[in-house]
């Protein structure tokens, strides 16, 4: 049985935790800064979670994470 490839885009974009679950950055933080509130760009930095109904998705673009 061949390996299974790790999707590019997804490897740039999430990192698994050790108790499994996933980690993503926010949108809407790369242009158009000018309009949006330093709050709203503050809020932006921070990280998050993937949310449990796309977890199974995401967790199969990366299969050896």
């Amino acid at each position: 049985m061949p390996k299974v490839k790790t999707h590019s885009g997804a490897k740039k974009r999430f990192r698994v935790t050790a108790n499994g679950l996933v980690k993503r950055g926010k949108t809407g933080k790369s242009h158009l800064l000018t309009k949006k509130s330093n709050s709203r760009k503050r809020r932006l930095r921070a990280g998050d979670y993937v949310d449990e109904t796309r977890m199974k998705e995401v967790k199969k673009l990366l299969p050896y994470d």
